[in-house]
């Protein structure tokens, strides 16, 4: 069968697929990952596919890929803010080929399969979570002549009615072909850019799903779920050497697993492998604040150059609200640790949870401040379909928005939706433009990375790639 996987036009730019998708201020984008798996999949199962990534390559252009389709399944990928725009590109493919199936994936339809099959009647069906076996599934249900669904993962409308398959049970990722095989093909790795990480990159996953239960974490909750599914650690290995023979300028390695570090001995097996192979590749990680320092200084001789780590706040009272199941006494030995290592932070602090108010924001820069990770995001809580801080918002009307393009300022950006009456979300986008440039334009912060950029001619190109664009922000006062 024909399929095409498509990261539909939007926004130049727009990376859809990160935790909280947006145009962002340093120039980020993602790489349409999970497209990839599937597209990858579908291919080694037989199939003819094509992969295109209509926001990181602005050649294709709605009118080029309504006049490129020749699929017989089109699956499209989404987001929150961009669900009516994704959903009028499905129609305009169905308005050139009536004949094509065209179904949605990622996690805000999973989250809301059947509202959105019925707000966008032109929709075949939508994927739930994971679909690489999914896709693989419906084709050959839909070559046959079957119920599309009877095949679990699937909601499918049948007869003017909406109707769910079964859920389907996470499987193991190492049944899928590495994702870096999938972007060689299709992809050009210099579209893709992390800001705190060395261009060029490429992003895998070492594992699937995350078991913590964080109440605004949109991956877990809704797409890839909490059941922990790590990779064998040989075929890690092996995607790093692929990574290295098919692009020797590659800079940086990404694992963007939910958690890299969930399970402490695997992770120092897996580092303990890839300094074996002595393939000389930096990478970057998300991880929680809990390593011990021996685990890191292993991380680190296996080419661990940064990690991402969730803060979020400097209050326990807050941190214990968000379920992050980790305090202040475990945090700045953390960091502490990760500096003697020699391994550069990436801290995410986050405003507006619940419970949240303007003494604890202040609590969150101040702590921010007291543990200088290299850098530092400060967000507005950002509240998406099937998550429990979505239901809280819900719950209490505390969502502004009317429709889920509010999601976004009409620059693409992110724009918070939550509005509490005693903390609006115009405080709460005050407050972290605010943390931003006290924390950036510091006369401490500036002297740090001075020093950094003279030492490390690789930190310099990164740091004047990412900060050129994202100084005009911060020189605004723009969220």
């Amino acid at each position: 069968m024909k399929i095409l996987f498509l990261n539909p036009p939007f926004l130049p730019k727009y990376s859809r697929e990160q935790r909280s998708p947006a145009v962002t201020k340093s120039g980020t984008i993602y790489y349409p990952m999970w497209l990839s798996y599937a597209a990858g999949a579908a291919a080694s199962a037989g199939h003819d596919v094509d992969l295109v990534d209509s926001p990181a390559d602005e050649r294709w252009t709605l009118e080029r890929v309504v006049d490129a389709v020749a699929a017989e399944l089109a699956v499209v990928d989404t987001s929150t803010p961009s669900i009516a725009n994704d959903a009028g590109v499905a129609r305009a493919l169905k308005d050139r080929r009536p004949e094509l199936k065209v179904v949605l994936v990622g996690p805000h339809v999973s989250a809301l399969p059947e509202e959105t099959l019925r707000e966008y009647p032109w929709l075949d069906g939508v994927l739930r979570g994971e679909y690489e076996r999914t896709v693989l599934e419906l084709a050959d249900v839909l070559a046959g002549g079957g119920n599309p669904a009877a095949v679990p993962g699937v909601t499918w409308r049948r007869d003017g009615d909406v109707v769910a398959g079964p859920d389907r049970v996470p499987e193991d990722p190492d049944r899928w072909p590495f994702v870096a095989e999938t972007y060689a093909r299709f992809l050009d790795v210099r579209n893709y850019f992390y800001a705190h990480s060395l261009y060029p990159i490429v992003t895998v996953l070492s594992a699937r799903g995350c078991p913590n239960r964080c109440i605004y974490c949109v991956y877990p909750q809704t797409f890839s779920g909490h059941s922990y599914r790590p990779r064998a650690v040989s075929a890690v290995v092996d995607e790093l050497r692929f990574i290295r023979r098919t692009w020797p300028d590659v800079r940086e390695v990404m694992f963007e697993d939910d958690t890299f570090s969930v399970d402490h001995e695997r992770t120092r097996e897996l580092c303990e492998a890839i300094a074996a192979a002595g393939l000389k590749l930096k990478w970057s990680a998300n991880a929680r604040c809990d390593l011990d320092l021996e685990t890191l200084k292993l991380m680190k001789r296996a080419g661990c150059r940064l990690l991402c780590v969730g803060v979020e706040s400097g209050s326990d009272e807050m941190l214990g609200g968000m379920k992050k199941s980790i305090d202040r006494a475990r945090i700045e030995p953390f960091f502490a640790d990760a500096a003697r290592a020699g391994i550069m932070i990436h801290g995410c602090f986050m405003v507006g949870n619940p419970g949240e108010t303007r003494e604890t924001m202040e609590a969150t820069l101040a702590f921010a401040k007291k543990l200088k990770p290299d850098t530092a995001q400060f967000f507005p809580v950002m509240a998406y379909p099937g998550t429990a801080l979505y239901r809280w918002a819900e719950k209490h009307d505390y969502l502004s928005a009317s429709c889920f393009a509010d999601w976004l300022t009409p620059e693409g950006q992110h724009n918070c939706v939550v509005d509490r009456p005693d903390l609006p979300a115009a405080a709460l986008v005050a407050f972290c433009d605010r943390a931003r440039r006290e924390f950036y334009l510091s006369f401490g912060y500036l002297a740090r990375k001075f020093a950094q950029v003279l030492t490390s001619p690789a930190e310099l190109k990164r740091t004047w790639r990412s900060g050129r664009r994202f100084l005009r922000h911060l020189a605004r006062g723009t969220r």
